[in-house]
């Protein structure tokens, strides 16, 4: 059973648009988030975000995109790229910021694709419909990155996200009249969340419009709040075991046409004091398969709770 066979990853699913492999170059841009505003931010934000490699915001878009461009292209020999705007909240700008910045990024050659990275709480029309102006000048496509961590409002309050489940989905609809492809970031591991979450996660994606998936494991970077909870022993997270239950199990739960993009977090070691349970991110991902070849499991495999389920019991 090779990848394929248990999930339907994003590597495929961007070959199937642009028939080749394409890759992700990181925009690093000097914007910050409103939760860090209003309050300290989410208990697991490092103080830099999350652009541990990304290049310095004060270098210019085009300067970035041209670099890590020209290192993939020769590395990879790769023709097609995405200008990822990733780290922070990258529509929390005055609007024609924003159109300045998206812009610039659709003039680098070879660009097919524009991803933005944000909050549920920082999508409104008018910033989508500069995204809707460029794709329909360029024909560039346009990806939306939404972070919501989980489903479960107990939880998000209790890590500070400064959203409830209900913004992701105003936001999910917004995004969907504009056809923009929807990629949704969860972790599944946090501290209050079970397993019934990770189910229910899974169920509320597969019944809204979103294409992709990033499913993180949780790490807690240094100088966070997460961080001090954590070894002040104030909270405690799940076994690597249960977190591959849960994995698999959201996996199950999923709609089989949602991409998956990510299994695992990466971070720099150097960075953070929890990550993956001191295992490297492939020996996790190998023994996820094994469980999943063991217990013939692959996404979407319980997916058979919409559409009126209860109705199959009928007889007609």
């Amino acid at each position: 059973m090779d990848e394929s066979e248990k999930y339907y990853p994003y590597s495929q699913y961007l070959k199937e648009r642009y028939g080749e492999k394409v890759y992700k170059l990181p925009v690093n841009l000097p914007v910050s988030c409103p939760n860090r505003i209003t309050g300290s931010g989410c208990s697991f934000c490092a103080e830099k975000g999350t652009g541990f490699e990304a290049m310095d915001s004060a270098v210019s878009v085009t300067e970035q995109l041209l670099r890590t461009r020209d290192y993939i292209e020769k590395r990879y020999h790769a023709h097609k790229f995405i200008a990822y705007f990733q780290n922070f909240t990258n529509t929390f700008l005055p609007l024609e910021a924003f159109r300045s910045y998206i812009e610039e990024a659709s003039r680098v050659p070879d660009i097919v694709e524009i991803a933005v990275s944000t909050r549920p709480d920082c999508i409104r029309d008018d910033y989508l419909d500069v995204l809707h102006t460029v794709r329909e000048k360029t024909g560039i496509q346009i990806t939306i990155e939404l972070g919501l961590q989980t489903v479960n409002y107990h939880t998000l309050k209790q890590i500070s996200r400064g959203h409830s489940l209900a913004e992701f989905i105003d936001a999910v609809l917004h995004i969907n009249k504009y056809s923009f492809d929807i990629c949704t970031h969860v972790i599944l591991n946090l501290p209050g969340d079970d397993l019934d979450d990770s189910i229910e996660t899974a169920k509320i994606l597969s019944a809204l419009p979103v294409q992709i998936v990033k499913a993180h494991s949780l790490y807690i970077a240094k100088n966070t709040k997460l961080c001090e909870a954590y070894e002040n022993g104030t909270i405690s997270l799940c076994k690597k075991e249960e977190y591959l239950n849960r994995l698999i199990l959201f996996l199950e739960y999923l709609r089989p046409d949602i991409a998956i993009e990510r299994l695992f977090s990466r971070i720099p070691e150097k960075d953070a004091v929890f990550c993956n349970w001191d295992t490297s991110w492939w020996k996790l991902r190998d023994e996820l398969f094994e469980i999943m070849a063991e217990r013939q499991s692959y996404q979407g495999k319980a997916f058979h709770y919409l559409n009126g389920s209860a109705l199959r019991m009928l007889k007609q």
